[in-house]
């Protein structure tokens, strides 16, 4: 699992400058103005090759505050409790101050794992003034310049140490994790019916299910043996529209429900039947596409409406989720323990999809064959030129093709590839990778 990094500091010290280079993005709005973040923002990064999830905090201001500033204190402390490691972020322009000091006896209270980023201290490696920063006993002071990107890898470099990360293209940790649980995630808005269908399929109230949307706050494990194979059942929180998230603690649970998604071998898209396909079943469909999971649609509470709402229901998730049109679809009632036999084959055959194993010969004979049926469209003076193609990684599945010009293959050739693959693999519910390399073309170098 990713580990999680949140930074802490106060007021415009330059935390969100520092999570915008440190995540390649704009996400965390940026001005010369204290207070200006007050939610908190996470986001993707990776350094080194090594990925981890960063939390952008507002202002910090631990002694009694009020009013907003509570608010905004209450998400900072949430955010330490989630967070593996803390970057603690000061400003050598200001200088030490007494609200850092506080912080700093917070941070060392609840004993988290702490780096100390001094910031804006562009050229300023040697300065004296570092020295001063010592007093907060947060270990050694790392010279930093969130704007301009100085000294931010020692500082991950430091950060990261400790964690251990997974080598996702290593066959054997491959192999090794096939002969581990089948991690299941079940994930849906709020009030879908995610504990209740767990609860169903351990035969017991493990899960607290209430007629409310939220109830559960965290991602819960729970091991599952069934038909001699084990299987660890992820029940995450309920993915709602950011505008109708308030609660700091439920903001927090997000982060570990995108963790859990993309830490799970096949994902569980429950959507409720009596609600519809909403904008944020989109949403959650395609951060379970971008993590590159398996996927089932579920649409519980499949008996509570009557034949022409289903007709309905169906041709709205055509519409709404046709990126996942590879997906297959159950239909169930977790309550009354309807169509739980095909979601579990289901749940089994796209896993076995998505860690099948594609053999290069077949590969590259499909890609013959596709070639022949119909080519790449030209680019200028030359036709991109597709020779032999093999598997690149499992779950996703990953095929690379080699040859030569194939950058100017275009999208809507590589989905007409991508068909071919699936239709002769049976590859059901997990999505495909298709990689392009191309060889040098010595009819194009210049010659010396």
């Amino acid at each position: 699992m990713k580990p999680v990094i949140a930074f802490v500091g106060r007021p415009n010290v330059g935390k969100s400058t520092l999570f915008n280079r440190i995540t390649k993005s704009r996400d965390a709005i940026v001005a010369d103005y204290a207070g200006l973040t007050r939610d908190r923002h996470y986001g993707d990064a990776r350094h080194s090759g090594r990925d981890f999830i960063v939390i952008d905090t507002g202002g910090f201001e631990p002694q009694k505050p009020t009013g907003v500033v509570a608010e905004m204190a209450k998400q900072t402390r949430q955010a330490v409790a989630e967070a593996d490691a803390v970057v603690f972020v000061v400003d050598v322009r200001s200088g030490l101050s007494a609200q850092d000091a506080d912080i700093a006896r917070y941070l060392r209270s609840v004993n988290k794992r702490t780096h100390l980023a001094v910031n804006k201290a562009e050229g300023m490696a040697e300065s004296p003034l570092l020295a001063e920063f010592h007093e907060l006993g947060m270990g050694e002071p790392h010279p930093i310049s969130a704007a301009h990107g100085q000294g931010i890898r020692s500082l991950l470099d430091a950060v990261l140490e400790p964690f251990e990360f997974a080598d996702e293209e290593d066959d054997a940790a491959a192999e090794e994790d096939a002969d581990g649980p089948l991690r299941l995630a079940v994930a849906g808005r709020p009030n879908v019916g995610k504990s209740t269908l767990i609860n169903t399929w351990l035969g017991e109230e493990r899960l607290v299910a209430f007629d409310m949307p939220g109830t559960t706050r965290d991602a819960i494990k729970v091991p599952l043996e069934r038909g001699g194979r084990r299987y660890e059942i992820i029940d995450t929180a309920g993915l709602r529209r950011k505008g109708k998230v308030f609660e700091a603690i439920e903001k927090f649970s997000v982060v570990k429900t995108l963790q859990a998604i993309a830490d799970a071998n096949v994902a569980v898209l429950l959507i409720d039947a009596t609600q519809g396909v909403g904008e944020q079943d989109a949403h959650i469909a395609g951060y379970i596409l971008e993590s590159g999971r398996a996927v089932v649609i579920a649409i519980n509470k499949w008996d509570a409406i009557d034949s022409y709402q289903r007709q309905m229901l169906e041709r709205s998730i055509e519409q709404r989720l046709a990126f996942l049109k590879f997906a297959p679809i159950v239909r169930i009632s977790a309550l009354k323990r309807q169509g739980l036999g095909p979601l579990w084959k289901a749940i089994d055959d796209v896993h076995a999809s998505a860690t099948a194993k594609l053999s290069t010969p077949v590969l590259t004979r499909l890609l013959q064959d596709a070639v022949d049926h119909q080519q790449p469209k030209r680019a200028g003076a030359f036709r991109p030129k597709l020779r032999y193609a093999h598997q690149g990684g499992r779950n996703p599945p990953v095929v690379v093709i080699h040859g030569t010009n194939l950058e100017h293959v275009t999208d809507a050739y590589k989905r007409y590839l991508e068909g071919r693959f699936r239709e002769h693999f049976k590859l059901v519910g997990t999505p495909m990778r298709i990689e392009f390399k191309s060889g040098r073309n010595p009819f194009t170098d210049d010659k010396a």
